[in-house]
């Protein structure tokens, strides 16, 4: 399993408008291939900034199947306006002890 993450600074005064389009874009994302599941999630001290975090199978289902789509240029569309600056997507895998 893969967690993306992505910190999300969402231009002031759009917050509402932006989670309205992420609950559309949320039907996208989950119906790709190698999704797991998602969540964001809105932080307290500033009230524009959001954590995206998706879990896939693999590496690859969100990298070239997600990104390679024509479901994601719809997700873009939806959500890419909203952003400045341009947020780092970044992977990990868990540590198993």
């Amino acid at each position: 399993m893969i967690l993306e993450s992505a910190m999300l600074q969402v231009k002031k005064n759009m917050e509402f408008d932006f989670e309205k389009s992420f609950e559309e874009a949320s039907g996208i994302i989950s119906s790709m291939d190698g999704y797991i599941s998602h969540s964001l999630n809105k932080c307290f001290e500033e009230s524009n900034k959001y954590l995206l975090l998706v879990k896939w199978e693999k590496l690859e289902d969100h990298t070239k199947g997600f990104r390679n789509s024509s479901e994601y240029k719809q997700w873009k569309d939806l959500l890419h306006h909203f952003y400045e600056p341009f947020p780092v997507v970044e992977h990990f895998k868990e540590i198993e002890f």
